[in-house]
């Protein structure tokens, strides 16, 4: 009988683990999203991990102004175009570039950088940047619980808490 029920509360016990530990591989603080879209002819991809603002301050704090910034949670944001297209009046080649930032209040860089897959921004060195274009950067009324990247028609933007810097684009 003590077996029985020494098996039965390791079984229950197991079970919960097994439970718990699915329900947390689940819950993703930094998923992996998509952002697509066409410009012109040219098809634009961003693939980036979406973490969430859960509290913190994310601009001039999590998020240091006038700091290279990876654009994003874990491995670093990648920009694909089909084809060559214009970033604010520059031209950049058909390719996949690791995309990041320097944030600032009302000016930001974004950066494109022949090296897509990376870690974060730890490794990034500017000698590889293919383009800089330095955009404008706003505060909004809106809150982005999560960052966002959205491809438009002739430009695309990041937001994130009340932050949002877009560049346009053309081919």
């Amino acid at each position: 009988m003590r077996t029985m029920n020494f098996k039965k509360s390791l079984f229950a016990f197991a079970l919960m683990a097994f439970i718990g530990f699915s329900a947390s591989a689940q819950e993703k603080p930094s998923p992996a999203k998509t952002a697509k879209g066409k410009v012109g002819s040219a098809d634009i991809t961003i693939n980036y991990s979406s973490p969430g603002v859960k509290g913190r301050v994310i601009w001039g704090d999590l998020v240091p102004m006038g700091e290279v910034w990876r654009a994003g949670a874990n491995e670093a944001t990648t920009f694909t175009t089909s084809q060559d297209i214009m970033v604010e009046g520059k031209k950049l080649p058909a390719g996949t570039y690791g995309f990041f930032v320097i944030p600032g209040e009302t000016e930001s860089v974004f950066i494109f950088n022949k090296v897509a897959k990376q870690w974060g921004a730890f490794e990034y060195d500017s000698s590889e940047d293919v383009l800089r274009v330095t955009v404008p950067s706003q505060e909004t009324g809106t809150m982005e619980e999560r960052l966002v990247y959205e491809v438009k028609p002739s430009s695309f933007e990041i937001r994130w808490e009340y932050g949002k810097a877009s560049a346009s684009l053309s081919n």
